[in-house]
């Protein structure tokens, strides 16, 4: 049934093709239907058991080398190695498991599954039904609040208007007309069709059902998600290349190590088992527990944000974002209509205007700007009414009238006494035909005054004279040009603009007619003046704009909204918006993919799109290779939420938004995602510092053994020893670093490139060169304490503090790898000072209890050796930020 376009086909021919009347359908057609069709249902995405939610955690190749290390470990009977590494995998898998769960419980938690009721005609009879059960074909009934079951196609109406905004993005409410459109209209344009999930803000409304469940424009906007592939997030990505390359080093090393043992002769069995023994030390087997802990810490600092991260790597994905692509509705602004300014007289914005977005309580009662207001807050059928159950109270009405009543209230009026006061006689309402409302009222003993409210043009035309400055002059043809001219500069940049006039009438007046308002003569309606509507922006988005374009992010507007009215938000958050800066939805669908992707980085907003233009700017960002985060609330944003880096919808917006998303911004706060995106560079940053940290050591110990080996000495340091320092010496500092506060430029760095590897050229050089160096220091002093007759559980000691030491001593410097340690606050993690200070004490405690060594065969060492010690602790630690300080002078230069 969907083929047909419905919008450009009159009602009769509707009827017709449906097999329908206005009576509605029969209980057998209706029977006959929904057994053809199915039930008015969107499709629902299964959600992960407990048990896949689980087996997720091991979707890491740094998992797979961890496992393949302990089943080794096990075939060669080295139980303790096994275990060890079994636990990193446990604790990883656990954290991710609990993380995850927990995310999709408070996922759970927000979202609200309402089964309601719609009022339809059948068989000539009203009736309210579940909406499920609705067919094509049947007669909706629509009234003020009524959730739209289905799309609709008007054939009767009265004052209709609807809210929009989760479907097309439009913030105004839309008027409704019953007539026949043009083939290529766009979504948002089709006045005649009501849509699934929308809501009726005013007037009643017949309409023949066009389209159910995944029939309906909700219903293929729920399909394009169900479609759209979830793509790997970048930290997923250079993780997996990352264990790759690990995994190929230690596995090329291992195998020269065992093919090099057995050329000098050596038992090859030996030879594979310390090949293996190499490897399983040079595996940070911490690394997966530290990324894990970073991420959780940071889903946790996150959360403290008011946003709620669903998935773990997602965290860090905004880190790396680059452009962010965000809805206008409710996501720049409040989603609500205000009042900002009224304009008297000739209307002229710099003269004429009154400023209303603060409470301003106007005593002088005969100002035009307060008799203006006055006329807003009695021609208007706009109420405050206490909640059910709460003592808080809330406007009821249309947003325009509920912004007119508000102004009144912030300029100090009473506006129920202004209404028994002013009390009214007759009404004339709205309608999109005569485009004003007009309400007769009482004014005093000689008069009753008609007071007006409409369209500028056609409130204009009604008036023949006009108040300045308390005084009535009559309207001539260079007044009304230049009031003409201004209300057009107020529409130019994005404002609704609403007149008012009104005129008096004799005391024997008690009626209200069309006539009375078009038909005055000589003597017509008094203009007043306008009020400027517009829905503002939330208070913090300008500032988030400024913060994200200061981190190298480039904001993009995407919305259903008209072009000038998103262009006067773009400028008014401080985005340098022209004309060719601007894509409208109609453009588009007149270029191919291919334009859309060389133009795209020179568009900064798009007008009046549908949800497959949101779909399509989100891949061209993404052909550039940047890494595209996408803001929004409604439905129409959803598919565009899911194919995105990451998706972040707002906390107040659909539920279907929220289950594309993978971020949940609680408070609908747009300056949540500054904060967010700040938190995931911190933990890029963190998970770079526990690389450098784990890999540096993990180096040392793989060059001492196969040093020894090559030049055919003793062992340095025997396998307790290793297991030892990989658990008490780094294990601990290592954890620390996952709670490192943000570096002071965290937000002045440009956004990481997509493609930009884990483990840059500085790192790489930083690990191996001047690892390799320093460790070569530390390797020279084994070969010379062996030579002057050392005994080897004495060099063993030595070489076991010194690694510990170094450790515990090095993680300071790799607190920053942008900054030089003298330029760092050192005590800014209490953790890592805890850590290395148990650290610290746990290797004096081995080596100063007589029973730890025995068992780790070490012996008491002398001044001189500790000297030397911490001679080789500074020796890499100068090494290291003599190399910092090379970089971080490049990159000033």
């Amino acid at each position: 049934m969907n083929k047909f376009l419905w919008h450009n086909l009159s009602d009769k021919e509707v009827f017709e093709l449906l097999k329908t009347n206005k009576n509605g359908l029969t209980s057998q057609e209706v029977a006959e239907r929904l057994k053809k069709y199915g039930l008015n249902k969107l499709p629902e995405e299964k959600r992960l058991s407990w048990f896949f939610v689980l087996l997720n955690q091991f979707k890491s190749p740094l998992i797979y080398i961890l496992l393949v290390a302990a089943f080794i470990s096990y075939i060669l009977h080295e139980p303790i190695d096994m275990w060890v590494i079994l636990a990193a995998v446990f604790i990883n898998t656990i954290v991710g498991f609990i993380q995850e769960s927990k995310a999709e419980k408070s996922l759970a938690a927000l979202k609200k599954y309402i089964s309601f009721k719609s009022k339809i005609l059948r068989d000539g009879v009203e009736m309210n039904i579940n909406s499920t059960k609705i067919v094509v074909g049947d007669i909706l009934l629509l009234e003020p609040g009524v959730r739209v079951p289905a799309d609709a196609r008007i054939f009767e109406l009265n004052d209709l208007q609807l809210n929009e905004a989760s479907l097309t993005g439009e913030s105004m409410p839309v008027t409704k007309e019953n007539k026949v459109l043009d083939k290529g209209v766009s979504l948002g344009d089709r006045i005649n069709m009501v849509f699934m999930g929308t809501t009726v803000t005013r007037g009643r409304a017949k309409a023949i059902v066009t389209g159910v469940g995944v029939k309906s424009q909700l219903g293929e906007i729920a399909q394009l998600v169900k479609e759209t592939k979830d793509e790997e997030t970048p930290l997923q990505i250079k993780l997996g290349k990352f264990s790759q390359k690990l995994g190929l080093l230690v596995l090329a090393a291992s195998l020269f190590l065992f093919v090099f043992g057995v050329a000098l002769g050596e038992d090859v069995f030996d030879m594979f088992e310390t090949a293996v023994a190499v490897a399983v030390a040079a595996i940070p087997e911490g690394l997966i527990v530290s990324v894990t802990i970073i991420l959780t810490v940071g889903m946790q600092r996150i959360l403290k944000k008011k946003a709620l991260v669903r998935k773990l790597v997602a965290a860090e994905t905004l880190g790396s974002t680059s452009v962010i692509c965000t809805d206008k509705t409710g996501t720049l602004t409040e989603g609500v209509m205000m009042v900002t300014q009224v304009l008297t007289g000739y209307c002229n914005i710099k003269q004429d205007s009154l400023d209303v977005d603060e409470k301003k309580n106007m005593t002088d009662k005969v100002s035009d700007h307060f008799q203006l207001i006055k006329t807003g807050v009695i021609c208007n059928n706009a109420i405050i009414s206490s909640k059910e159950d709460s003592l808080e109270e809330e406007l009821i009405g249309g947003p325009t009238e509920a912004a007119l009543l508000k102004a009144g209230i912030n300029a100090g009026l009473d506006y129920k006494k202004l209404r028994k006061e002013n009390d009214r006689l007759a009404e004339i309402p709205f309608s999109t035909e005569i485009k004003y409302m007009a309400t007769l009222n009482k004014k005093d003993s000689k008069n009753n005054i008609i007071n007006l409210k409409g369209a500028p043009e056609k409130v204009l035309n009604f008036c023949t004279h006009i108040e300045i400055n308390g005084e009535i002059k009559k309207i001539t043809p260079e007044i009304k040009k230049t009031v003409l001219l201004n209300f057009d500069k107020l529409t130019s940049q994005g404002l609704r603009v609403l007149a008012a006039g009104y005129k008096l009438v004799e005391k024997e007046q008690k009626e209200l007619e069309e006539k009375d308002i078009s038909e005055s003569g000589e003597k017509g309606f008094v203009f007043l003046g306008v009020f400027a509507l517009k829905d503002p922006l939330r208070k913090e988005a300008k500032r988030t704009i400024s913060l994200c374009k200061a981190a190298g992010i480039r904001p993009v507007i995407i919305t259903g909204d008209h072009r000038l009215t998103v262009k006067a938000i773009a400028e008014e958050i401080g985005l340098d918006v022209k004309n060719e800066n601007i894509l409208e939805g109609t453009d588009m669908d007149k270029i191919s993919d291919e334009e859309l992707r060389k133009m795209v980085k020179n568009i900064t907003v798009y007008a009046r799109v549908s949800p497959k233009h949101k779909l399509r700017i989100v891949d061209a960002w993404q052909s550039h290779g940047e890494v595209v985060a996408m803001l929004g609330d409604g439905v129409n944003d959803a598919p565009a939420l899911k194919a995105s880096d990451i998706g972040v919808a707002v906390g107040s917006g659909t539920d279907v938004a929220k289950e594309a998303a993978d971020i949940v911004l609680l408070n609908d706060n747009f300056k949540t995602i500054v904060d967010a995106v700040r938190q995931g560079r911190v933990i890029f940053d963190n998970i770079r510092k526990v690389i450098v940290y784990l890999l540096s050591d993990s180096f040392t110990e793989m060059i001492l053994i196969v040093g020894s080996l090559i030049a055919r000495l003793p062992m340095p340091i025997t396998a307790l020893q290793i297991l030892y320092i990989n658990i008490v010496d780094d294990g601990l500092p290592n954890i620390a670093l996952t709670f490192e506060p943000a570096e002071k430029d965290v937000m002045k760095k440009k956004p990481r490139k997509k493609d930009e590897p884990i483990l840059n050229s500085e790192m790489k050089f930083l690990i191996f060169l001047i690892g390799i160096v320093t460790d070569l220091v530390l390797f020279a002093l084994f070969i010379y304490l062996l030579k002057i007759d050392y005994a080897i559980d004495h060099i063993r000691t030595i070489m076991f503090t010194a690694l510990a030491f170094d450790s515990l001593l090095y993680v300071f410097s790799a607190k920053s790898l942008r900054q030089n340690i003298w330029h760092m606050n050192l005590f800014d993690n209490k953790f890592l000072l805890l850590a290395v200070a148990i650290g610290a004490g746990l290797q004096l405690f081995a080596l100063y209890t007589p029973f730890m060594r025995e068992a780790f065969d070490l012996v008491l060492l002398s001044g001189g050796e500790w000297l030397i010690i911490a001679g080789l602790a500074l020796v890499k630690i100068t090494a290291i930020e003599a190399a910092k300080y090379v970089f971080i002078t490049k990159h000033l230069t």
